[in-house]
């Protein structure tokens, strides 16, 4: 994983209080996906285990993989039975499994991606499936979210993850989709949206921020003074916009066939 997707540790504490959780509807989306009973999950760089709680919930099996100690440390506050914990970056897991379904909820982009399909892969049960959700978190209302824009101005030009692959917020398939489809080594690839928007407070809103990874990089001073100005902005209460994008697919099945070599 990068350096900055190690930076999240700092806030660890404020990431498990203002991140927003995951919905019952993004499990059952995933299980019925899957089409057989899901034991075991991999979950790639886990956080402080919003997404580890959904998926444990359910009765699966979870190994929960974090390279941050502070997030991890978080993640093991409120870990059920069923979830083993790993202090690791993806790229640095020893082999296991082989796992029903990999997930990673909102961390999959600091993954690098050099071998990042053949590792998924090769930690998946034949016909296993991944799964890759998240989104952004946007302001309601256009008026407001242009007032916040416009107060972070000076300090940040944009608080948003650009695409991966370079691929047009406007697509018909978004990332990590494009690269899924490209890959032969799954098949079945899916988007879906799950809806997620609610209300809350300004300092709410404010601490989420916190825990954005484009405020985290900037200098403590500058930091305070981003959020002084965009606290400015903001009124008592402030609708979100946060709806799950989330991509599916399935391990492709391979057989070995010794006149033909490995076929599918």
């Amino acid at each position: 994983m990068t350096a900055r997707a190690l930076g999240f540790g700092v806030a660890a504490e404020a990431y498990e209080r203002f991140r927003p959780g995951y919905p019952e509807e993004l499990a059952d989306l995933v299980t019925a996906y899957a089409g057989r009973p899901v034991r075991t999950a991999l979950e790639i760089g886990a956080g402080t285990g919003k997404a580890t709680r959904l998926f444990a919930g359910h009765g699966i099996t979870v190994t929960a993989t974090e390279p941050d100690a502070a997030m991890l440390a978080e993640l093991n506050r409120t870990a059920p039975a069923n979830v083993t914990t790993v202090r690791a970056a993806f790229e640095d897991l020893p082999p296991g499994g082989p796992y029903g379904l990999v997930y990673a909820a909102a961390a999959l982009h600091w993954t690098r991606p050099d071998g990042r399909w053949p590792r998924v892969a090769a930690l998946l049960e034949p016909d296993g499936v991944f799964a890759s959700f998240g989104g952004p978190v946007h302001l309601a209302d256009p008026a407001v979210e242009e007032a916040v824009r416009a107060a972070r101005a000076p300090f940040l030009e944009s608080d948003d993850v650009p695409s991966p692959d370079g691929t047009a917020p406007d697509a018909a398939m978004q990332w990590p989709g494009t690269e899924l489809e490209r890959s032969p080594l799954f098949e079945d690839v899916r988007q879906a949206v799950v809806e997620r928007r609610w209300t809350t407070s300004a300092a709410h809103y404010l601490g989420y921020l916190s825990t954005v990874s484009a405020y985290l990089q900037l200098p403590p001073a500058e930091r305070r003074r981003t959020f002084e100005a965009i606290e400015r902005a903001l009124p008592d209460t402030v609708g979100i916009d946060a709806d799950i994008v989330v991509h599916l697919a399935r391990r492709r099945s391979v057989r070995i066939s010794r006149k033909q070599g490995l076929s599918r």
